[in-house]
């Protein structure tokens, strides 16, 4: 099987008036996910000090985002075929900015973690819908591949805006303001989105199974939940309860698909290579970019001393590395291949993250530029060609459980990258070996040892602050290592997974 793609129906290549309007509105819901997706992590330092949080409770004001996010993901896409996925985006974004107000206004850890979870709920509406519409309102193919590229590109620089424009608000204001940035644009979206977005939907959807939502919720949850707590904690007994309930109900869920006439998810689409092959890569690809995404921000200001909004402007390359990328993506894939550029951009991330393994504590910046960018530009190229072959390999009507798919591995390899390779840059960081009197909460984490230190005298901080740093740098360059490892075998595995594969209209 060469491709698992047909060449278009005449009424497939009719170009929808309007469709560029309409696809601004998309990119405002994406660029509103990614940027608060960043915000969160820089806001965790106020929040802490105004809320009074537990360290669990930290956990989950952190993590529950992303779990309900992770859970719900297939079941939203399914949705959205099954009502309709304008429908189901404009009232997801109108229920993001209700939430978003909540979140603002949060006076006790309870209600912070319940304001989080909420806007999972409403974050799992917003990402496949988009991606499904784009593939309704695109039926041109060139059209759809740059719109994809256009899409991803503005995923990719909301997480550059996200640390610039959370760093900027909280030395102006406070904490709550990263969060009701969030309210003009969803106001836009909404109301210009009514005018300008077509509604579409699955024909023959068959019925919302709940017991599936469940076993999918339940299932991503205990996975997602399980690996985080052994990253952070080690093996226990309700650990690995919640693991194996995770994967009961996953097995579940997937029996289930394959008994029911007329699946929420029909699991036939991983037959398709093309489709299967995308899916791995991504997810393959987060997990191994993830120890650079979460201790990059640490490095930048524990490390190497530099203000929120400093280290925001830091990471810029890898933004814009990946706004080009994205935008030129689908025009290399069809005068190459789609299994060259894909394999190519991950090569290129994990010679990055190779190059990482050499920076010590005072690396420059110039050479910490060049590396993000090509990390951007890797990563541009091969998110982009993956979401616009999955988004060809299955029919109109699927679009959002699809899209839903490639969104979960995503989670599912952020959270997988950051228990796997956060554990290894935690193990190294607490066997530093500090001076006398040095507390116990130094070894847990640089933050720790930071704060540890302004309470020692100048001989001693600076002797702790040496250790710690280096130590954690020493973690760094394990897991930038392992991470490159599997960018690099992730590359090997795209060029084989995506063997003959063509994006439509590839002449």
């Amino acid at each position: 099987m060469t491709s698992t793609l047909q060449p278009a129906r005449a009424t497939e290549v009719e170009k929808r008036p309007g469709r560029w309007l309409a696809l601004s509105v998309l990119v405002l819901a994406v660029l509103l996910v990614a940027v608060d997706a960043t915000v969160l992590g820089l806001a965790t330092p106020y929040i802490s000090e105004d809320l009074a949080p537990s360290g669990t409770q930290l956990l989950w004001i952190g993590d529950v985002y992303s779990f309900v996010i992770a859970g719900l993901l297939v079941s939203m896409g399914s949705l959205g075929d099954r009502i309709g996925r304008k429908r189901i985006l404009l009232g997801g974004a109108t229920a993001f900015g209700a939430i978003s107000v909540l979140n603002a206004y949060a006076t006790t850890p309870e209600l912070m973690i319940l304001a989080r979870a909420l806007l999972g709920v409403a974050g799992a509406t917003l990402m496949p819908a988009t991606l499904a519409l784009i593939r309704n309102l695109f039926h041109d193919p060139r059209e759809r591949s740059l719109a994809v590229g256009i899409w991803g590109a503005t995923a990719s620089a909301g997480t550059a805006v996200g640390p610039i424009a959370g760093g900027f608000l909280l030395e102006h204001f406070w904490w709550g303001s990263v969060f009701l940035i969030n309210l003009p644009v969803m106001a836009v979206l909404v109301l210009v989105g009514i005018r300008t977005l077509p509604e579409s939907r699955n024909p023959n959807p068959g019925p919302w199974d709940l017991a599936s939502v469940v076993l999918s919720l339940v299932g991503m949850i205990g996975i997602v939940y399980a690996v985080k707590e052994i990253a952070t904690h080690g093996l226990t007994w309700p650990t690995s309860a919640a693991g194996l309930l995770g994967a009961a109900a996953l097995h579940g869920f997937v029996h289930r698909q394959f008994t029911m006439p007329v699946p929420l998810l029909d699991m036939r689409l991983f037959r398709r290579r093309g489709f299967s092959g995308a899916v791995l890569a991504d997810l393959l690809t987060v997990l191994g970019m993830s120890g650079l995404v979460f201790f990059l921000s640490q490095y930048l200001q524990l490390v190497q001393g530099r203000r929120p909004f400093e280290a925001g402007l830091a990471e810029l390359p890898a933004a814009v590395g990946a706004v080009a990328a994205g935008l030129l993506a689908g025009r290399a894939a069809r005068r190459f291949s789609v299994r060259a550029v894909v394999s190519g951009g991950l090569a290129a991330v994990g010679l990055a993250l190779a190059a990482l393994t050499t920076f010590g504590q005072s690396t420059g910046y110039p050479v910490l530029g060049a590396t993000l960018l090509v990390v951007g530009v890797g990563a541009g190229f091969s998110f982009t060609v993956t979401a616009d072959v999955i988004l060809s390999s299955v029919p109109k009507e699927q679009a959002g459980a699809a899209s839903a798919v490639s969104e979960t591995a995503y989670e599912l390899g952020a959270a997988l990258g950051i228990a796997l390779l956060g554990s290894i840059v935690t193990g190294v960081y607490r066997d530093f070996t500090g001076p006398a009197g040095t507390p116990a909460q130094a070894h847990e984490s640089l933050g720790a040892a930071v704060e540890a230190s302004a309470r020692m005298s100048p001989h001693s901080a600076e002797a702790l602050l040496d250790a710690a740093r280096g130590s954690f740098v020493h973690g760094l360059h394990l897991a930038s290592g392992a991470g490159a490892a599997v960018l690099l075998g992730t590359a090997v595995a795209a060029w084989f997974l995506l063997k003959g594969q063509k994006l439509e209209g590839t002449g």
